[in-house]
């Protein structure tokens, strides 16, 4: 199959948003991702997928830390942002909890610390070792078919 088959199949799996942050000599880098998810509840180790050429991979390689930040359905601009679908300057506010720059407003904040990590491909898997969670409540900002959806869209046939 051609690489735009298999884009197109794995589009057809809906999921959740997220931002990941990590900080480098106190620069915050974001990066929008959707190759996020659990992996084991005790110990509590979720994973992301980071492409190999991203700036974000060399940050984590560095610091060992990463925050998957969960979007809601509110936060469709940052995630552009962060995706380099946005080409204006925009000054992003940080919270900071234990060194790691968090979104405020997302419905979750998963702080982790780098527990092992495997070049799979072209990108590298990090499996995050979770030390703190804060969440929100809200609704989730969802990706589909290559397009931003929210619960309502979706359940609407939209």
């Amino acid at each position: 199959m051609d690489d735009r088959t298999f884009r197109n199949a794995m589009g057809k799996f809906a999921t959740g948003v997220t931002v990941i942050t990590s900080s480098l000599d106190g620069q915050v880098r974001g990066m929008t991702a959707n190759a996020f998810m659990s992996v084991s509840l005790n110990p509590k180790l979720i994973l992301i997928s980071v492409g190999e050429k991203a700036k974000m991979n060399s940050v984590i390689q560095q610091t060992g830390k990463f925050t998957v930040n969960i979007l809601s359905d509110q936060q469709q601009d940052l995630s552009m942002l962060f995706a380099g679908q946005l080409k204006e300057e925009r000054n992003v506010e940080f919270n900071w909890i234990d060194g790691h720059p968090i979104l405020p407003d997302a419905l979750a904040n998963i702080l982790c610390d780098v527990d092992t990590s495997y070049i799979a491909g072209d990108h590298t898997l990090y499996i995050g070792k979770v030390t703190d969670i804060y969440m929100k409540e809200g609704d989730p900002l969802l990706f589909f078919e290559g397009k931003y959806r929210n619960i309502a869209s979706l359940s609407n046939g939209g």
